[in-house]
């Protein structure tokens, strides 16, 4: 078990579609800044026996602010709710609900430690005392354009709000965050996605993220693949496109780091619900996917990742802080995605080169 990790002696009921299944809740990591009431980084809900091969992750929504880091802020009462991805582990909460997914939720926030971003992806600006751990953490190599865009894996500025931080961060602080935080949860999403693969020959993640609402497009240019016609859900027009040319703004956006990250049958089996429901999707513009779905996906390997973005206003009230009409909505569709998905994957698994075993143990 890694760093900081607790077995939870009791089991939640989550229901899923074959009724209630015992979902064993787990917590991992630890959050410095608490002192010795210690809170932890992350939380996994996970049915046992899983009934379907896929997991929720729920990177950005964490909302345990230590109190040193909300007091170095420059702009406490504003940068935080812009950097987390407001409340979709609600939606992620209500949808492995209903699904029997398993479900990993980060309580960290973003603006501790960026769970979506490499370890070596750092602005060594905003680092004192860090001779030497920059070779160490990147192999002698730069930092990658995110960290010097000021979003690396400890955010540095945001576009309209500027610097984020009164002052630099110290070397111990940086390490007890990747320590602390990145490391074990990552190492327990990849062993829950080597658990899955086992179980079913196949896994997929879910990497589950929102979005401030997109520009509308141009007028002109060429689209992708048509969706369906008729009115359109969530107040735009369905279809699949990578290019300029929609009706109106993606409200979701599918990235698989350009095929690399999941196979394109379920790819095309995600953008198929979001044309029946008539949600206007992007494919890999403007998110591609990040660091989760770049690490975890190995396609070859029987394990799929998949970043799903969702416009947060399609969820939340006009002012973006608290659940709007529109979660119910938002979920059904995630929940019919979600539920299709673990069909196509579990068939995946069962056409594996060891595919006959494990299926035959996951369909007892």
């Amino acid at each position: 078990m890694e760093r900081g990790a607790t077995d939870s002696s009791e089991s939640n009921s989550q229901p899923g579609p074959g009724g209630d299944l015992a979902a064993r809740t787990r917590a991992g990591g630890s959050i410095p800044g608490f002192g010795v009431n210690a809170v932890a980084a992350f939380r996994l809900a996970a049915p046992s026996p899983s009934c379907i091969p896929v997991l929720i992750a729920v990177p950005h929504a964490g909302r345990a602010y230590p109190p040193g880091v909300l007091a170095g802020l420059r702009h406490p009462g504003l940068a935080p709710a812009r950097l987390e991805d407001r409340l979709v582990d609600r939606v992620g909460a209500l949808v492995a609900g209903q699904t029997g997914a398993a479900l990993l939720v980060a309580d960290a926030p973003r603006a501790v430690i960026d769970l979506n971003r490499a370890p070596q992806d750092i602005d060594w600006g905003m680092i004192t005392g860090a001779d030497g751990l920059n070779g160490a953490l990147n192999g002698g190599e730069a930092s990658a354009g995110r960290a010097r865009a000021g979003l690396g894996l400890i955010p540095r500025r945001l576009p309209g709000v500027g610097e984020l931080w009164k002052a630099p961060m110290a070397r111990a602080e940086l390490i007890a965050r990747i320590e602390g935080i990145h490391q074990p949860y990552h190492a327990c999403l990849a062993e829950t996605l080597a658990a899955l693969r086992a179980r079913w020959g196949a896994a997929l993640l879910i990497d589950l993220h929102s979005m401030p609402p997109l520009p509308a497009p141009p007028s002109s240019g060429r689209s992708g693949q048509a969706g369906r016609s008729g009115q359109a859900g969530w107040s735009g027009q369905a279809g699949r496109s990578g290019q300029a040319g929609r009706a109106g703004p993606a409200r979701v956006v599918l990235g698989d780091r350009f095929g690399a990250s999941c196979a394109g049958s379920l790819v095309a089996s995600a953008f198929a619900t979001l044309a029946h429901a008539r949600v206007p999707a992007a494919h890999n513009r403007p998110y591609a996917g990040g660091y989760g779905v770049e690490r975890h996906g190995a396609p070859g390997r029987g394990v799929h990742a998949l970043q799903v973005e969702i416009d947060r206003s399609c969820y939340l009230d006009s002012r973006l802080l608290e659940p709007g009409d529109g979660l119910e909505a938002v979920v059904a569709m995630l929940v019919d995605m979600v539920r299709r998905l673990a069909g196509e994957v579990a068939l995946l698994g069962a056409g594996a080169g060891d595919g006959a075993g494990v299926w035959s143990q996951a369909a007892e």
